[in-house]
This record gives structure tokens, sequence and C-alpha cells, in this order.
């Protein structure tokens, strides 16, 4: 990941502290994106086992490109050739992250992907730290290691490092570097055309990955409505809200708010599943919740930066 300074101005604009208001919202609807996220593991259960999910994704992603182009067709016309470029970049990051986690679940439980996954919360700080300079404070190291214990007792019941954990892994390296790449790059005015060019980008990615076997398809009326539902509302809607929430916030409290997704997964299960509420749900949401207060309403010391999107006159080369 290469970085080129250069003399012009960058278009993302450094958070505006002055509008805390703003900051609020994004916040509630990032984590409005990870309850809708989370309920897709309960509709997930079985249609996964009929449907190769790199088939599903594929169709997933495609429906949700052609559904955020419909809402808004001149947004890829508004895009530069720069923004065009980093949002296939963010694309590219993003399906390979999606099908480095598929790969690694076919070898390794869920709850340890869950957990494994979940690591971009560490590497989100660590990523933004190396390529944008920007310095991260004590509560920041503080909720993410607070969130780290939530998602290890939320998910893990045993590890044992293989290929699957090792690509999985790989996996939240890249979620972190998309997290991070949004937060320098998405604006309030492209949101939705980088949305649009990153679900294409992620469409074709999946796509190479089940072409080989060629594409299967629903088969009944309930698994077409969880690939829609997935499609609407957990992919355009939920990467539109994202993309615009993380212009607004810094990438690693989007991170950290985002770790809720198992906490929402697990009360999903126990309403709808028929699960029971154990204590490791009890203890390990209540960790995560405690992190995401910290970053939320904890001190910060003046001239303090979390991973923030202040690029100045640089231009990232390579998925930040």
């Amino acid at each position: 990941m290469d970085r080129v300074s250069t003399s012009t101005p960058s278009t993302r604009s450094a958070p505006d502290t002055r509008r805390p208001h703003v900051t609020t919202v994004a916040a509630l609807g990032l984590l409005v994106v990870t309850a809708v996220w989370g309920s897709t593991f309960f509709l997930l259960k079985g249609v996964v086992e009929r449907i190769p999910v790199t088939d599903f994704l594929a169709v997933r992603f495609a429906v949700a490109a052609v559904a955020v182009w419909l809402l808004a067709p001149r947004s890829l016309s508004r895009l530069s050739a720069a923004e065009r470029r980093n949002g296939v970049l963010l694309g590219v990051v993003y399906g390979g992250a999606q099908v480095l986690q598929t790969l690694g679940l076919q070898t390794t439980s869920a709850s340890v992907s869950g957990f494994v996954t979940g690591m971009y919360v560490v590497f989100t700080p660590l990523l933004g730290a190396a390529l944008l300079g920007a310095r991260v404070g004590r509560t920041v190291w503080t909720a993410v290691a607070l969130a780290t214990a939530g998602l290890a007792v939320l998910s893990l019941q045993g590890l044992a490092v293989g290929t699957g954990e090792a690509l999985t892994l790989a996996s939240a390296v890249l979620y972190a570097a998309h997290i991070v790449g949004l937060g320098a790059w998405s604006t309030s005015r492209n949101a939705l055309g980088l949305t649009v060019v990153q679900l294409l980008t992620i469409t074709v990615v999946c796509g190479v990955g089940a072409a080989p076997g060629g594409f299967v398809l629903p088969g009944t009326a309930g698994d077409w409505g969880a690939l829609l539902y997935m499609a609407v509302v957990a992919g355009a809607m939920a990467l539109v809200v994202q993309t615009w929430a993380q212009a607004h916030l810094p990438a690693t409290r989007a991170a950290i708010v985002m770790t809720m997704e198992p906490v929402f997964a697990g009360l999903f299960a126990v309403l709808l599943g028929g699960e029971r509420l154990g204590p490791r749900v009890v203890l390990g949401g209540a960790l995560v919740l405690t992190a995401m207060y910290l970053v939320e309403l904890g001190p910060r010391r003046p001239g303090e930066q979390d991973v923030a999107g202040e690029v100045g006159g640089v231009t990232h080369v390579g998925p930040v």
C-alpha cells in the first residue's frame, strides 16, 4: 500500500467538530446497520446449505447495486475519475474479504470465525495510524481492548490456528482496510455513487469465485425473500448508510460501533431463533457496550485525533 504525496488538496474534509449532532446521527445510523447485519445470521442459517455462498453473494450484491443505482441513477456520473477508482479499490478489498471469510468458514467453526473476523477492531487503528499517521489515544485503545474481549466472550469456545483461521484473519485485515478507506475517501456528496461502484465491484469479485461451478439461484420463495432482504436492506441500504456515516466518523470509532453486530446476532437468535440468553451473551454484550460508551461519551484530551479521515494533501494508492 503505497502513499504518494501530491500538491492537490483532498476532497475529503475533516469531521466537523462544531456539529456534534451529525456525528451522533452517523453513529446511530451505523448502529442500525449493525443490527441489520446481525439479523442476517438468523436468516442465512439454512439458505447457505442450499445455495453455494459465492453464488448467493454474487446475486445479492448485483441486486443491491441495481437497487442503489435506481435510487440515484445520476450518482455515478457525479463521481470524478479518482472517486471511481477509489470505489473500485474499496469494492475489491471488501469483496476479497467476503471471499476469504467464506473460504475460512469451510474449515473453522462459525463462532471462531466470528471472533477472528471481529479482530478488524484491532487492525483498524493500526492501519489508520500506519497509513494516515493518525494519533490513537488511550481511551480508544481501552475501548478496542474491551471490544476484543467482548467478542472473545461472545464467540470463542476454543481456537486452533489452521488454514481456516489464517484465511479469516486475512479477511479481518481487509475489512479493517475497507473501514479506513471509507473514512478517508467517503463524503456526503459521493456516498451514493461510491456505494454503487463498490457494489458493482463486489459483484464481480464474488462472481469470479462463483463462475467455475456455474451460478445456482434460490429455488424457493423463502430463499428469494432472504436474498432480497440481504440485497436491499442488508446490502444496498446498509452500505449507503455506512459510506455516509464514515464521512462523519473516525475509522476506529466506526469499527468499535460495528462490533455490536455479534451482539445483535445473539439477540435475534434469542428473540426469533428460540435460543437461550446465556451468561456469555450477557457478559460479552456488556463489554462491547462499554467499549461503545467509551468512544461515544468518554473524555478525549485536547488535540487528540482518532483514526479520522483528514488526509490533507495526500493521495493514497492502494486499498487504504
